[in-house]
């Protein structure tokens, strides 16, 4: 199980670098105003997206379940982290979302609502490390 253990932790790692990055790539894609940056902020987010974050995701929620199933683990604390990780998946379809609004030209946001939509993984990642290795309740 410690390499089940060692894969969850490689594949959060991997997403969590996708979903800090794939922000900040939209503030710069916002402020960005020739047609050759819009044309490479738009590759560099799709293959973000779909070849790191996206794998990421899935691979996490393969190992993070296989763990829960291999321990047996229960309790309040596993019942916040695993709601945390529903937030976090709604997060990662919304950034999907406003990647498709940037493939079609239709972003509305300002680079400083993507500066601010970008440090909420953060306060995620924060409480779920939290509740994995203090399980404070």
């Amino acid at each position: 199980m410690l390499w089940v253990k060692a894969l969850h932790i490689i594949f959060m790692v991997t997403w969590f670098a996708g979903l800090f990055y794939l922000p900040r790539l939209f503030v710069y894609h916002t402020l960005g105003k020739d047609a050759a940056s819009t044309e490479r902020f738009k590759l560099m987010e799709r293959k973000l997206y779909y070849g790191i974050m996206t794998p990421g995701a899935l691979l996490t929620v393969v190992f993070g379940l296989w763990l829960w199933l291999g321990y047996g683990v229960t309790g309040a604390w596993l019942h916040a982290k695993l709601a945390l990780v529903g937030v976090l998946i709604g997060y990662h379809l919304w950034c999907g979302r406003l990647l498709s609004d940037f493939k079609d030209d239709r972003n509305t946001r300002s680079h400083v609502w993507y500066r601010w939509f970008n440090e909420f993984p953060v306060a995620i990642l924060i409480a779920v490390v939290i509740l994995a290795v203090v399980k404070p309740f």
